[in-house]
């Protein structure tokens, strides 16, 4: 094992990010991402300090042929967690890697299907009341939340299929542990080659969700009539469902990676976080939907009521950063 590979590896056993590594060391994250992918190499007086921050000789970091022993591995793990942290093979990470490939288009998908869901009801429904094309009210709001369910049923449908294979490596993203000797690499490298089309990906979604707006600012200001603004509504859920499927799109897959490396959102101080919330956003979106069925059942407003759903992720972003800082603050 290199020099890289135990720094990486010493480091996720004593549950650090490379911020905080790089913190204890007194030099940037860059720094300590370069020495873990073996794009340079520390100098003997942060070799030196490693050693010491790790508990483990100089040796051992230096020397490509020496490893720790079962003992000094169950010591090091045992100073930092009572349980015993997992260990990944190189199988096991490639099929995670498969399964998340595999299921991102599908949850992808599922989720364009959300969002485009009240797209037929807004088209029917302000046609109906514009007097367009001569379709009554009755027939519109029927097909419209034929529609509607059926889409929401399908993408249901879509997220529990792919879940069901989420299950089985949950605790990859849940819990601490350990890669073997090669996973890391092979993930850094595979990694590596998808950061441009991650990058595109993302560019290209957000693009897209921004650009969705401008048609329907232009119609408001043209004054269009009531049946055209609800067609460039529907054009603007369908931009905005195609921005967001890229995202997820390529999101999910990135952040597999990022799962195996424990880095990004999957560091393990994030996952202990994140294990606090879990219940917390769970409680929140259930009664964004008892909102969202709610209001539209009581109003019959399907083709405005959607506007639950963008309002809540916004919240949901400042409920996170709250909930984020007050973990934070009893931690310490």
């Amino acid at each position: 094992m290199i020099l890289a590979d135990k720094i990486t590896e010493e480091r996720k056993r004593n549950g650090w990010s490379q911020e905080e590594l790089a913190d204890k060391l007194g030099v940037s994250r860059q720094a300590v991402s370069k020495w873990e992918s073996a794009g340079t190499v520390p100098d003997l007086q942060k070799v030196i300090q490693l050693a010491d921050i790790f508990g483990v000789s100089i040796d051992y970091l230096l020397k490509d042929d020496i490893v720790l022993s079962e003992t000094e591995v169950s010591l090091n793990t045992t100073a930092h967690s009572s349980r015993p942290i997992r260990r990944v093979s190189m199988e096991e990470a490639n099929s995670f890697l498969d399964m998340k490939r595999k299921n991102a288009p599908i949850i992808a998908n599922a989720t364009f299907m959300c969002i485009i869901s009240p797209v037929l009801l807004i088209l029917l429904g302000t046609m109906a009341d514009g007097n367009v094309l001569h379709i009554k009210e009755p027939l519109a709001a029927g097909a419209g939340l034929l529609f509607l369910f059926g889409m929401i049923a399908c993408a249901v449908y879509m997220f529990i299929i792919s879940g069901m294979g989420d299950d089985k490596m949950k605790h990859l993203e849940k819990e601490e542990f350990e890669t073997e000797y090669g996973v890391s690499g092979m993930v850094k490298e595979r990694k590596s080659s998808y950061s441009p089309l991650f990058y595109r990906g993302i560019a290209f979604g957000v693009v897209l969700c921004i650009v969705a707006a401008v048609p329907l600012i232009i119609g408001g200001l043209a004054e269009a009539p009531d049946y055209f603004l609800g067609v460039l509504v529907a054009l603007l859920l369908l931009l905005v469902a195609a921005g967001v499927n890229v995202i997820i799109r390529v999101s999910i897959i990135m952040g597999s990676y990022d799962t195996l490396l424990e880095e990004g959102e999957y560091t393990r101080s994030e996952k202990r976080v994140k294990g606090k919330l879990e219940v917390l956003n769970g409680i929140y979106w259930c009664l964004a939907t008892a909102i969202y069925l709610g209001w539209s059942f009581w109003s019959m407003r399907w083709d405005f009521t959607w506007i639950v759903w963008p309002v809540a992720g916004v919240l949901f972003a400042v409920y996170s950063g709250i909930a984020r800082l007050v973990i934070g603050v009893e931690k310490e």
